[in-house]
């Protein structure tokens, strides 16, 4: 089934349910509900640093996997549209990350995010730094890194949500 792509800018949507089922392990509902609908379940797990069982893959490990599958979707669905040629295509990403000890917990901060990209084509490199930097714009996960964001928490409370930050 082919899908047009839309003439005028539409919001893609994802939201996710997240169940607790095991000591650390979370079984996760996701569905892209705009602009269409699609419906997927994933899990994760912690080893025994927290706790868990191991039983599916840690959250950063779906992090990263995200941002390479991405990337590569991009690449290769724009590459038909700007007749670039891809004979083969590998993509390595390395995320950095300072964890940090503080008392009985830590914090952590983003260090660096490193795609390294091998690209095989016929074409000229100029036309393949093209397709790479229009990948870039399109790929919705390094997108979203490479802004400042806004993440709201709130809590469920009897009397309804309130935002964890205590406004």
């Amino acid at each position: 089934m082919t899908i047009e792509q839309p003439k005028e800018p539409v919001d893609v949507i994802f939201t996710c349910s997240g169940t607790a089922t095991g000591k650390m392990r979370n079984d996760l509902d996701v569905q892209m509900v705009e602009p269409m609908l699609e419906t997927f379940t994933l899990a994760t797990d912690e080893g025994p640093f927290h706790g868990g069982d191991a039983t599916a893959p840690p959250p950063l490990a779906l992090f990263i996997g995200g941002l390479t599958g991405c990337i590569m979707t991009q690449l290769r669905a724009f590459a038909r549209r700007m007749g670039v040629q891809i004979d083969d295509l590998h993509v390595d990403c390395k995320i950095v990350w300072q964890w940090s000890p503080k008392d009985r917990i830590y914090e952590t901060a983003p260090k660096s995010f490193e795609i390294d990209i091998t690209l095989e084509s016929p074409d000229p490199v100029a036309k393949q730094m093209a397709l790479i930097a229009a990948a870039k714009k399109g790929c919705f996960v390094e997108q979203t890194l490479g802004r400042a964001n806004t993440i709201r928490h709130r809590l469920k409370t009897p009397d309804g949500f309130i935002a964890a930050d205590g406004t």
